[in-house]
């Protein structure tokens, strides 16, 4: 049985060859994340191009996912490139500090004076480092170290509870909003999004750059916890953000955090990716820690759509191992992921009849044990609404439109195929059948449970559901 979990990977510096690329795509990535904190046009054209030059070698699609860098709230540059920082020592956040020394050092959000007061308390480089704010003056912060240590240039800062106003889309955001529309990619991702409106911001841009890509929510706030329903309500897919939230709400508020982000994400019908230090130690060793197996593992059985690479794919010694071992660690979850199929079912009310076809369609595979769905879809909505709940069966979804193949390319246990397009039902059925058969996915005697919407050829028009054995067409 095919692994349903999706894998996504970070283009950098270990990958960003046609031949490393090639290995991670037959190694079992899904989704392809070129990262917009670094690089310039040219870059990610040559990327994008990459990317799709080595899924159609592969005989396959994979998404790409732009994701967007977001405002830039770090302190300058040091004149030695570090400062040690001693517990209990004064130190200033100097907004018009150029170069900085052990005293003091510039800001890059000129704008954090303004955001802050006595008490606050600022978290440095990923929370390694621990200010607590004594006074403001002007463009000055004067803080007092509680966890000192190395500080070296351009390291990130946090306020314990998030309470920064920095806007989530930055100019350089809307210029890299164009890029992605250029490079044609299928999944935009916004960093630091604080409510709804920051994600309809950022869909009135992508649509005013001619787009069509669904939004990604990265949840790494603790203001959008607050705001986590409609940030979902007004995105197609959040990513828990591990990183910056912990830092911002605490290391042990996030495991938590995350199943009831999948959850909510899920019974609202939009995809989830769980990121951040999933193999962090595969950076530098071939194997990963049991405690991260056990990291992935549950990520898979809180229902996550896909789990995440960053550092360990972009800058790491072993970018295929890497996911060749995610995706081993996905599989074994997914064979102790209980079935209980009907409980989903329970006090839910379908007003669509796409919707109401794609329920019926689970329930009867799963009480028929049939050994695949094939879903034939234009958008991937029917798919969509299929892959939000555990049926024991994989979901074929055959398309013709090759944007909504890559698309899906994310949901969970759909597994997209292309499909040309026909107005004579019977023959779509033959084909359909005929090309699970080619891919080996089911055998001839078998049953399937087929959807599809009539007329042919429209966009949420699925309205029948048929049960075949396998050959019964042929």
């Amino acid at each position: 049985m095919q692994r349903a979990t999706k894998i996504v990977a970070t283009l950098g510096p270990s990958s960003n060859t046609p031949e490393v690329l090639t290995r991670m795509l037959a190694a079992g990535v899904d989704v392809v994340r070129l990262n917009f904190s670094h690089g310039i046009l040219k870059d990610h054209q040559e990327r994008a191009r990459m990317v799709r030059d080595a899924a159609r070698a592969l005989g396959r699609e994979v998404a790409i996912m732009a994701d967007l860098q977001g405002p830039k709230i770090r302190i300058g540059t040091f004149a030695a490139g570090s400062v040690t920082l001693n517990t209990g020592q004064s130190f200033v956040l100097d907004a018009d500090c150029e170069l900085g020394d052990e005293r003091r050092v510039g800001l890059d959000y000129k704008e954090l004076p303004q955001d802050v007061a006595p008490g606050a308390v600022l978290l440095l480089d990923d929370g390694l480092i621990r200010l607590r704010v004594e006074s403001v003056q002007g463009s000055s912060i004067v803080t007092r170290v509680e966890v000192g240590g190395v500080l070296s240039n351009n390291k990130g800062i946090n306020r314990q509870g998030g309470g920064l106003t920095a806007p989530a889309l930055t100019a350089k955001d809307m210029d890299d909003m164009k890029t992605a529309v250029a490079i044609d990619a299928d999944y935009v991702a916004v960093s630091f999004p604080k409510n709804k409106e920051d994600m309809y911001m950022a869909r009135q841009l992508l649509r005013a750059a001619g787009g069509r890509a669904l939004l990604v929510a990265k949840i790494e706030r603790a203001e959008a916890i607050a705001a986590l329903e409609e940030i979902i309500d007004a995105s197609d897919a959040i990513m828990v953000a591990r990183g910056d939230l912990a830092v911002e709400v605490g290391n042990a508020a996030v495991p938590g955090l995350q199943k009831q982000m999948i959850r909510q994400a899920r019974e609202r019908n939009k995809l989830t990716i769980t990121a951040t230090q999933m193999m962090e130690s595969m950076i530098h060793n071939p194997v990963p820690t049991r405690a991260e197996v056990s990291d992935v593992a549950n990520a898979v059985l809180d229902g996550t759509d896909a789990v995440m690479l960053s550092a360990e794919t972009a800058a790491g010694r072993y970018p295929v191992e890497t996911i060749e071992a995610m995706g081993q660690i996905c599989a074994e979850a997914e064979k102790s992921d209980r079935v209980a199929l009907d409980r989903d079912f329970l006090d839910r009310t379908f007003t669509r009849i796409d919707q109401s076809v794609a329920m019926a369609t689970l329930f009867a595979a799963f009480h028929l044990h049939v050994k695949a769905i094939a879903s034939l879809t234009q958008s991937g909505s029917t798919a969509l609404w299929m892959s939000r709940h555990n049926c024991g069966c994989p979901i074929y979804a055959l398309t013709p439109e090759v944007s909504s193949q890559r698309r899906m390319a994310l949901y969970r246990n759909v597994h997209p195929l292309y499909l040309e397009q026909s107005d004579e039902r019977e023959a779509v059925l033959r084909a359909a059948e005929t090309l699970l058969l080619s891919k080996g996915q089911v055998e001839c005697g078998d049953l399937i449970v087929l959807t599809i919407g009539e007329p042919m050829g429209k966009s949420g028009g699925t309205n029948a559901m048929k049960i075949v054995r396998v050959g019964e067409h042929q």
